[in-house]
């Protein structure tokens, strides 16, 4: 019988799988943990679902603690956010205090499991504060930052500073992202899942039949957006860019999709704003979906005819890479993650307005050549830099360079 890591070679090859294997033997037994804070919604809970059971399947004791907190905290911590992408925000006393408390009633919860774990990866500012708490631990401790944190506010990223900086190492997904900080610093790009609901590949009749439960005619052009409904998502202005693109062609449609987080509490008034900028239009559809919409998304997805993903800040984006992955090309926001997926002119094109996004809207759909061409080339980049394989193998390598020192590694700047 085939081991979980072994159905991924029909994607990547049988070489891939065996180099994984190897990297994962002297990793054999390592207790590891992951904490975030939620199980569903987001990216970071996307990967988690199935990163975890890929380590445990290779011989990785593997687990995840999710920490709990109250509104206040999500509040406070969604303030870092978007303090963290640049936005000017106050955060008061009170809630720095509800922050600095819920961070020590769930370190003292999880205190014997992280305590004895060989590697712990906490995921974004939200437990970035269990490390102080855990005084006495026996592992090497990882601060995964999933944010664009290129231009922090100052503020913020002072007060976070002083919880992450005695990590062993921090993580962030691109060059720009990364801070000064006193230790190691990774870059390690996110991924997405071949073999998931949300990406596998679907027969026509499902796809059909969801766009009929949204009422979308499966012969005219659709535009998706798929994404958390938050400001810097930008719902607002792809509706803008597809008006405009819709003055040129004529009965295009377009889907905004998408859910909150349980860790987002701007979530429902943004979708709020998204319905009142939409209204009256019948061939905008609006979409709030359930967190374990999985072969929705993927059907609405493969039914595009191009995905929109017009972010204005963005620590990876997720759904550009699954969009690609169905072939389709991608009109991206021109920041953050965007910009590692999106090769202008080649698997998509970078925006910087409402304005640009409608004109290669309508380029691509007058040049139904070029969008094929980019679809296909868009797959096989995904193919190539982000599935899952590639995104377990940098950290396990990760693993390995903490747990065992320099003892595996040559030091080129020794003799300089």
């Amino acid at each position: 019988m085939s081991s979980l890591i072994e159905t991924y070679a029909p994607y990547t090859g049988f070489d891939v799988i065996q180099q994984l294997k190897e990297l994962a033997e002297p990793l054999k037994g390592l207790r590891v943990v992951h904490v975030n804070s939620t199980k569903e919604g987001g990216g970071v809970a996307e990967i988690l679902h199935r990163m975890i059971p890929l380590m445990n399947d290779l011989g990785i004791d593997t687990t995840w603690e999710v920490l709990e907190g109250n509104p206040d905290f999500y509040q406070c911590t969604k303030m870092f956010h978007n303090g963290m992408q640049g936005d000017q925000v106050q955060i008061s006393d009170k809630l720095l205090e509800v922050y600095e408390e819920t961070n020590r009633q769930n370190a003292d919860r999880l205190r014997d499991t992280l305590r004895d774990a060989d590697v712990v990866f906490i995921h974004d500012p939200q437990p970035a504060a269990f490390l102080k708490h855990i005084d006495d631990r026996k592992g090497k401790w990882i601060w995964r930052c999933h944010i664009d944190a290129s231009k922090p506010n100052r503020q913020v990223w002072k007060y976070l500073r002083e919880h992450v900086k005695n990590y062993d190492a921090s993580v962030f997904s691109l060059a720009a992202f990364a801070q000064p900080l006193p230790h190691p610093i990774y870059l390690i790009p996110p991924s997405i899942d071949p073999l998931t609901e949300k990406n596998i590949e679907l027969g026509e009749q499902e796809i059909k039949l969801v766009l009929e439960q949204f009422n979308i005619d499966p012969e005219r052009h659709l535009l998706v957006q798929v994404s958390r409904f938050d400001r810097f998502k930008d719902p607002v202005g792809v509706i803008e860019a597809y008006r405009r693109a819709r003055r040129f062609i004529p009965g295009l449609q377009l889907v905004l999709a998408g859910g909150g987080a349980s860790d987002d509490p701007e979530g429902q008034i943004v979708l709020e704003e998204v319905r009142a900028s939409a209204m009256g239009e019948s061939d905008i559809h609006v979409l709030e979906l359930p967190s374990d919409a999985h072969r929705t998304i993927n059907a609405l997805q493969r039914a595009a005819t191009i995905i929109i993903q017009k972010s204005l800040k963005e620590g990876f984006g997720l759904t550009v890479t699954e969009g690609m992955w169905k072939e389709k090309p991608v009109i991206g926001g021109n920041t953050g993650g965007i910009r590692l997926q999106v090769v202008n002119h080649h698997t998509g094109f970078l925006v910087n307005s409402p304005g640009g996004a409608a004109m290669r809207i309508r380029y691509m759909l007058k040049n139904q050549g070029k969008l094929v061409e980019m679809g296909v080339k868009a797959k096989e980049f995904v193919r190539e830099n982000f599935l899952i394989t590639r995104h377990l193998r940098e950290y396990m390598t990760l693993m390995l360079s903490l747990v065992h020192g320099s003892k595996h590694r040559i030091d080129l700047n020794k003799n300089k």
